[in-house]
């Protein structure tokens, strides 16, 4: 089982909003998740990024892998190096 990190969109057409959330990769972007873990808003400026830091590096000692967007939002919030 692959277990990845990464956005789930929930937002309205063209007002984008994301969860963060931990998910099996074999499911659909927006489907089935383990955990949700956080929020992302991009619309606002400065972007709006809420992520639960001790969970997010508790999956990644596991072995969940942060997609690329997720691992530069885990490096603005100071998650990882």
């Amino acid at each position: 089982m692959a277990v990845k990190i990464r956005l789930k969109r929930i937002g309205a057409k063209k007002n984008p909003y994301y969860r963060v959330v931990v998910a099996d990769s074999r499911f659909p972007r927006d489907g089935r998740f383990i955990e949700e873990i956080g929020t992302y808003n991009p619309l606002t400026d400065p972007s709006e990024i809420k992520i639960d830091g001790e969970k997010a590096a508790q999956w990644i000692k596991n072995g969940a892998q942060p997609t690329e967007t997720v691992k530069s939002l885990l490096k603005k919030t100071g998650v990882i190096q």
